[in-house]
């Protein structure tokens, strides 16, 4: 898997992302949104980081793709709204997403439209790269 190109790596992750949230392989696409375009709940992102893990044979490290206690931390959220230190914490700890466009109007309710396929795609092509063949 390691020396698969981007394109394979990207139809890798559509399927797998097909599967975990039980939709047509067609409409997951690099702009599809995980929760708006493809439905995904919470539950639906420890499955697919468990099935990345298990297709590429790489470690995804707790929150690293996805962020887990930002929603849960005072200095993060407030009103329903990201925080700028909330802000900063997305943008390290997933640097894939399209973090100016969202901080321009931090809603909560906005922050799934960043957890895009494209995204998923970037972030396994870059951990793929650093892995020692």
């Amino acid at each position: 898997m390691i020396n698969n190109g981007r394109q394979e790596i990207e139809k890798t992750i559509r399927s797998i992302i097909a599967q975990a949230l039980k939709v047509d392989e067609p409409k997951v696409a690099p702009g599809s949104s995980l929760i708006k375009d493809l439905g995904a709940e919470s539950i639906d992102f420890l499955d697919i980081v468990f099935r990345l893990e298990k297709s590429f044979k790489i470690k995804i490290p707790k929150g690293e793709l996805f962020p887990e206690k930002l929603l849960t931390d005072s200095r993060f959220m407030k009103d329903g709204r990201i925080t700028s230190a909330g802000i900063e914490e997305l943008k390290r700890s997933s640097p894939n997403g399209q973090w100016d466009e969202f901080s321009k109007n931090p809603l909560v309710s906005n922050l799934g439209n960043i957890f895009t396929v494209g995204m998923i795609v970037d972030y396994i092509s870059e951990k793929l790269s650093t892995v020692k063949q």
